[in-house]
């Protein structure tokens, strides 16, 4: 099944220290990105929260990140004045170029994100004959495989074990060097314990991406959770959303006590 993404900006970075450059920006060790890989990455700020979570790829020499569109204006200005003196040039190929989404297939030169998804960057010319699916069926795997987005609405409101991009590392390394917000996401792993994770949700009203988690039984003063992103799926609609670990098995509602009630979706 083939997904037309056309909700995703595209830059490609190249010159001899776009790797040292990229090292040195995301929570994610760029040094072991496979060619055929996709790799999670967080774009943070000082302060440990994600302006952007990448998808990162290697292509011919040079690294393409792939994130959504509404965030371009904010992250490649913002990416560039980091440039300074190294040898690194940052391209907007967001209209050169048609990111293809793939499910439960494979394609000679797609990268992998995960187990049942992989992305593919094709020339607009190959592309003319596809019958693309509904988006709406990539947006349900995501879900169900715990892909999460940083969107415009979102970016700046988590820390990478919000999103769950600490478990198994596969959206935050360790063990490299310093990166922006790395001493507070340290910090977090090795002298705390995240209070918030993300969880999958049902619910029989329509959910927006920001909307807020309600737990009457938590003590916290903010929002037990927030919407990260959701789709509809027949007569339900499913969501992935940030929850207090302590409060995962109490009646949470949609943004208020007398709110919908989320059902929590425990897979396998």
């Amino acid at each position: 099944m083939q997904i037309q993404l056309n909700n995703r900006a595209l830059l490609r970075l190249s010159g001899s220290d776009a790797e040292s450059f990229l090292q040195a920006q995301l929570s994610n060790d760029i040094a072991q990105l496979s060619e055929r890989g996709v790799q999670l990455s967080a774009y943070c700020q000082h302060q440990g929260k994600i302006l952007a979570l990448f998808w990162v790829m290697r292509q011919s020499g040079d690294f393409l990140l792939s994130f959504p569109i509404g965030l371009l204006d904010t992250i490649l200005p913002r990416l560039r004045m980091f440039v300074l003196m190294s040898d690194v040039s940052i391209e907007d190929i967001t209209n050169e170029f048609l990111q293809v989404g793939h499910i439960d297939t494979t394609a000679d030169n797609a990268h992998a994100i995960n187990q049942r998804l992989a992305v593919e960057i094709a020339a607009l010319e190959s592309v003319t004959n596809i019958e693309f699916s509904n988006k709406s069926e990539w947006d349900k795997v995501c879900i169900e495989t715990g892909l999460a987005e940083v969107v415009q609405e979102t970016s700046e409101k988590f820390v990478p074990q919000m999103l769950n991009l600490d478990i198994d590392e596969i959206g935050v390394n360790f063990n490299k060097g310093c990166y922006p917000g790395q001493e507070v996401v340290a910090r977090l792993h090795y002298l705390g314990k995240a209070k918030r994770r993300l969880f999958s949700f049902k619910s029989e009203v329509a959910l927006t991406i920001g909307d807020l988690l309600y737990c009457e039984s938590s003590k916290s003063a903010r929002a037990s959770g927030v919407v990260v992103s959701q789709v509809k799926c027949e007569a339900e609609f499913l969501c992935l959303a940030t929850l207090e670990v302590a409060h995962k098995d109490d009646l949470i509602t949609l943004n208020s006590a007398d709110g919908a009630v989320l059902t929590r979706i425990e897979h396998e």
